[in-house]
Parts: structure tokens; sequence; C-alpha cells
């Protein structure tokens, strides 16, 4: 096999998994001329047109499809024996790519990653905050992070944080107004900052058990925010009852800018679980990640 050729197969890989030339280029770091070029070659070696391309989307053909579900695992695997000469080396290397929510980025991810990244140089880590249930397969992520009840069962999965419980709060201003909720039910009466979650299709209906019941409360208000920080922002400046990590208000609860109301309703979720596809062999600085992460109670 020709140089070109591995190249041009990996171009391929990467637009076909995008869906997009341009987000190909971005992470070949390249041009989208060069890369409709090295595809325009390929196709012209292989005598069989593999992607169809329109003025806004991209999709492999039927002989496009089959050679991706060929390459896609060849490539992991070659990715895979590339870091693990990495162990050859005094100081573990590579880059690692992660999906991963708001709140465990902030809460748990980020200040592990800080120290790990000081300690060790010629480590990079590319992290990639999002709402989506991310198929870090195709997305040719090294891991994801969730909740324990997200990740599939097909995955290896490693515990990294403790339950945690939400909160729903409420500036003083704002209940200088309203009168305080008792039960869930009652906020469908209340101004609340909502989130969007495209994996839900729709709003996020805020969750609550007690005693074993359990409630799903499709609330209103003027406000959608998919920030954390500005969903907090937004309660204490009176906007509106805010749904977030317990964690996030604690200061503001303590300080008496947030009130927190309908605590009994608020039950612990399962901790955050970092999850990846079982391998033979894991990258030294992705090695060094897990355990720096493992939740040990």
């Amino acid at each position: 096999m020709k140089r070109e050729d591995l190249v041009d197969l990996n171009a391929f890989v990467l637009v076909a998994e995008e869906r997009s030339f341009t987000r190909a280029a971005a992470r070949l770091g390249t041009s989208q001329s060069a890369l409709s070029f090295a595809l325009r070659r390929l196709e012209a070696r292989l005598g069989v047109r593999l992607l169809t391309r329109t003025t806004r989307s991209v999709a492999p053909t039927e002989a496009g499809e089959r050679l991706l579900a060929t390459l896609g695992p060849a490539l992991d695997k070659i990715d895979g024996e590339l870091a693990a000469l990495s162990e050859l080396r005094e100081k573990p290397a590579g880059t690692i790519r992660i999906t991963t929510g708001e709140h465990a980025a902030e809460a748990i991810l980020w200040p592990v990653l800080a120290k790990l990244l000081a300690r060790y140089p010629d480590i990079n880590a590319e992290l990639v905050v999002d709402y989506a249930l991310t198929d870090i397969v195709a997305g040719r992520y090294d891991a994801g992070v969730r909740l324990g009840e997200q990740v599939a069962r097909d995955m290896i999965s490693v515990r990294i944080g403790p339950d945690f419980s939400m909160a729903v709060v409420g500036a003083p201003s704002y209940f200088a107004k309203r009168p305080r909720p008792q039960k869930p039910q009652d906020l469908t009466a209340h101004d609340c900052i909502n989130l969007r979650l495209p994996t839900y299709g729709g709003l996020y209906a805020w969750e609550f058990e007690k005693r074993g019941r359990e409630l799903k409360v499709r609330v209103d208000g003027r406000l959608v925010l998919n920030d954390l920080s500005m969903r907090v922002g937004a309660a204490v400046a009176g906007l509106g009852l805010a749904y977030v990590p317990e964690d996030q208000v604690k200061t503001q609860v303590a300080s008496g800018r947030l009130v927190r109301v309908l605590e009994d309703w608020c039950a612990p979720f399962p901790g955050y679980h970092l999850y990846y596809p079982s391998r033979r062999q894991p990258a030294p600085a992705f090695a060094l990640l897990v355990e720096a992460l493992r939740y040990r109670g």
C-alpha cells in the first residue's frame, strides 16, 4: 500500500463519520479543498463513488458504507497500537479525547485532568462538553462521562464520582412575590429556567423522587439556558427557579442569595462514570487518567 493510500483512506473515514468536509478538515488540520482532492483521488483509484455530496450534506454510498465498516475498526486498532508504543517513552504521551456533560466536566473531570496535564507535559486533552448521549466510537472519542444509569452495557465503566442530588432554588426576591412550592406539581405555576436536551428532543423534565415515588414535571418559564452557570446566575437574579446540581449552589444557599425548596423530593442520582470501549491495551496516558479519576469512596 502506498503512503497516499493510507492518507486518503483516513480522510474518507473522517468525512464519512462527520458527514461534513468542514468538520473533518478541522479534525485533520487541513483545508477542505485538500480533503476533497484526496477523496476524488481515492474514488478514481478504486473506480467507485464512495460519497454522495450535496450542497448541504455528505453521506456514504453503499460502497462507502461497506468500506467504512471495514476501515473504522482497522484504523482504531492502528491508533491503539501506535498509542501503545508510547510505553517505550520515559513519559506518557498522546491526546485523550473525551465527551462529557458540563457538570461532570467542571466538578470532577477538569480538576483531575488539570493536575495530570501539569505533571505530564506530553499529554494533550480535548474535552467536548455537550448534553447529547454521543456515540463515542463513531465520534472517535477515547471515552465519555455520563451518569451510571446512562452507560451502555457493552462499555467498560469506571465510577469517578459519588452519588449527588439536584436542587430546586430561587432568589429571596422571587419568593417575595411567589409562594414556595410544597410539592413538585406546584412548579407548573412558577417561572422555571428550562434546559433543552438534544437526546430527549425537547425540554428536560425535572425529575423527583420521594419514598419510592417518582415524578417528572414539565415546567414552563421565560428562559431556556443550556449553560449551568447561566442557570444559576439567572436564579440569583430572581428570574425564575433553577434545577441544578446541589454542589453548584451550596455557597449561594449558605449566603442566603438562593433559597432551596422541595429538598425532600430531591433523591440522589447515581454518580458519574467514565466509559470506553474494550481495548486490548489502553494507551499509557489514558490508563493514567482512568486511575486518577477512579472514585474510591
